[in-house]
């Protein structure tokens, strides 16, 4: 406990008499370098792009199959309703057969 205590003070005495140096300063242009490599290959940019292309795939995707079953449902309603016409019917008469 000593010496904890003993360390600690010394370090606090250490730390009052430094003087109070002014940052340095980034040299010029670093900043505009740094950003100018981030956006070419860091910081996910491969990530970003890859996840672009999936996003337009699966967007296509999308859209090819919205159109696909706009298309088949737009083409056959008639048949569609006739079938369940038609299932309908051999119901009942299987029905009736039974009944009897």
């Amino acid at each position: 406990m000593k010496n904890i205590d003993v360390a600690l003070n010394r370090l606090l005495r250490s730390a009052a008499q430094a003087g109070g140096d002014a940052p340095a300063d980034m040299p010029f242009g670093f900043d505009t370098r740094v950003i100018a490599l981030a956006r070419r290959n860091g910081n996910g940019a491969a990530f970003g792009t890859l996840l672009r292309r999936v996003a337009l795939v699966a967007a296509a995707v999308i859209v090819f199959a919205s159109a696909g079953a706009y298309l088949e449902f737009s083409g056959s309603t008639d048949a569609m309703l006739a079938s369940g016409n038609e299932f309908a019917v051999a119901d009942s008469a299987i029905q009736d057969e039974v009944a009897q």
